[in-house]
């Protein structure tokens, strides 16, 4: 999958990137496409925001994290400042996916 470089930026596979390579390989439509990458991610979101996990067979796992309330400080002034409780989204890679990323680098 080749991956065009739209600006000076790292390059990013974009939604919209997605929809466009389902559209020439697959051979869906336009709308259709885009429908579909939309309906992925929004069912993504849903489960995560429910706090279930979501598994990505050969890609990796997501999972809702609670961290508590913490102290923190303001790193310019050094003023003690507390960081509340909130749910974060991780993300750990598959060791399939791990192993591609990192190719001959380790041979």
């Amino acid at each position: 999958m080749d991956l065009m470089v739209d600006s000076l930026e790292t390059p990013a596979l974009t939604k919209a990137h997605m929809a466009e390579l389902l559209y020439e390989q697959i051979g869906l439509n336009k709308r259709e496409a885009k429908d579909m990458v939309d309906a992925f991610f929004d069912v993504m979101v849903d489960a995560l925001v429910q706090g279930e996990e979501v598994k990505i067979s050969g890609f990796g796992n997501f999972q809702v994290r609670t961290k508590s309330a913490r102290p923190g400080r303001n790193p310019r002034t050094g003023e003690p400042v507390p960081i509340e409780a909130r749910r974060v989204v991780t993300f750990h890679a598959s060791p399939k996916l791990r192993e591609l990323v990192q190719g001959d680098e380790q041979a």
